[in-house]
């Protein structure tokens, strides 16, 4: 049963509606996926998507899109105008891939040397593209019109969303909304899940440079050890989440890279960590970074070297607007049931999609792509992550609906 209270004309036609999207979706199934393999095979760093958006460019120019344009060097944009007028809504998808050697038998794996869609950008923008031939043939049923925008570099800070605002992209027309979709591999294909206000971290970047006095390591007595000064910063800095955090504010603080040009016998004049420190909290994040700051900087001299701290603040947090995502959340019901709805915990990665959302009321939902089969289901970032394509059907068809809906609201 679909989740509408009334028998009325307008219920009927808006059933009929779901059941002609639904159609479309699997007609359009198997091209779907070969546009997914095509840029899967063809993956681009961030801000280098040239060959990403003129395929992007071509595709949407031939569906009949209006007002097809490039947006900040490699963005893609066009629109499709209802035949009713009414409010501006905004779908947005990621274009670029990661730094990551894809390790896998796939004939659609990447052919670009250490770059990989590892997040799943490439089923996001395959999801769109198809989403948007189809909502170009129903047109004369949208009351108002829907942009469809390809933003670059999602993955490296400070991000391509900040660049598509400067260009304009919230204006001409006046965007109202925006909704975006990202595959998730914990969920099942079918399962759709969504969180209302704050559902995303905000991630600052960091590089710690330890300097110290390197030389013979028989001779520590008269040097002044950086690697031993990093080490006691990566255990001390635990300490900002584990005794300075307040527990109910999500805090994640992670080194992940350690450079020192050292050898078993040598210990180096330099040491370098590189790290992120995420947090749902505004006020908290701001409060956080400066205590790093002095918390590295006085242990290091404490120790008889010092630490230079570089900052490259990244993205706010993500926020889900209570409204709008309420809508959403029942329209996605309408569409895959009310059991294959997940209410989603907060997800403590970060996306640039959070500029648009201290704007313009804005939703982010995940799209299940977990398979049954075992070789496909590993996590995103990684160099065999995969998705049950199944699942770009389910994509298409729900980003297709929801458009419909809440234009018609």
């Amino acid at each position: 049963m679909y989740a509408f209270e009334t028998a009325s004309f307008d219920n009927f036609k808006i059933v009929r509606m779901l059941e002609k999207l639904k159609l479309l979706a699997f007609a359009e199934k198997e091209s779907c996926i070969a546009i997914r393999r095509h840029l899967h095979a063809h993956p681009e760093l961030s801000f280098q998507e040239v060959e990403t958006a003129a395929y992007i460019f071509n595709m949407l120019t031939s569906f009949g899109l209006d007002d097809v344009s490039m947006i900040g060097e490699t963005g893609v944009t066009g629109i499709i105008r209802g035949k009713e007028k009414g409010k501006a809504m905004l779908l947005r998808s990621d274009m670029d891939a990661l730094p990551i050697q894809e390790y896998s038998s796939a004939i659609y794996s990447s052919q670009n040397q250490g770059v990989m869609h590892a997040c799943g950008h490439d089923a996001h923008m395959a999801m769109l593209l198809t989403a948007a031939k189809i909502l170009v043939g129903l047109k004369n049923e949208l009351h108002g019109s829907v942009s469809v925008l390809f933003q670059p570099a999602e993955e490296r800070i400070p991000g391509g969303a900040i660049r598509m605002i400067a260009c304009g992209i919230l204006k001409n027309p006046t965007i109202c909304s925006i909704i975006a979709q990202h595959v998730m591999p914990g969920l099942r294909v079918g399962k759709i899940g969504i969180k209302t206000g704050k559902f995303m971290a905000s991630s600052d970047e960091f590089i710690l440079i330890v300097h110290g006095k390197g030389g013979h390591a028989a001779m520590p007595e008269t040097l002044v050890d950086p690697v031993l000064i990093a080490g006691h910063i990566i255990v001390a800095l635990q300490q900002i989440v584990s005794r300075n955090a307040n527990p109910t504010i999500p805090t994640i603080l992670s080194i992940g890279k350690i450079s020192g040009m050292g050898a078993a016998n040598v210990i180096p004049d330099e040491v370098i960590l590189e790290g992120t420190l995420r947090t749902i909290d505004t006020e908290w994040r701001e409060i956080a970074l400066q205590r790093l700051q002095k918390l590295v900087t006085s242990l290091a001299e404490s120790m008889g070297g010092t630490c230079i701290v570089k900052l490259k603040r990244g993205y706010p947090y993500l926020q889900n607007d209570n409204k709008l995502t309420a809508r959403i959340k029942e329209f996605i019901a309408e569409y895959v049931g009310d059991e294959n709805v997940i209410n989603a915990d907060i997800w403590m990665a970060a996306d640039d999609f959070a500029y648009y959302s201290h704007l313009v009321p804005s939703t982010y939902y995940l799209l299940g792509t977990q398979s049954e089969a075992p070789e496909i289901n590993t996590r995103l970032h990684t160099p065999t992550f995969d998705i049950d394509e199944n699942s770009l059907e389910i994509g298409v068809g729900l980003m297709a609906w929801l458009t419909y809906r809440e234009l018609m609201t």
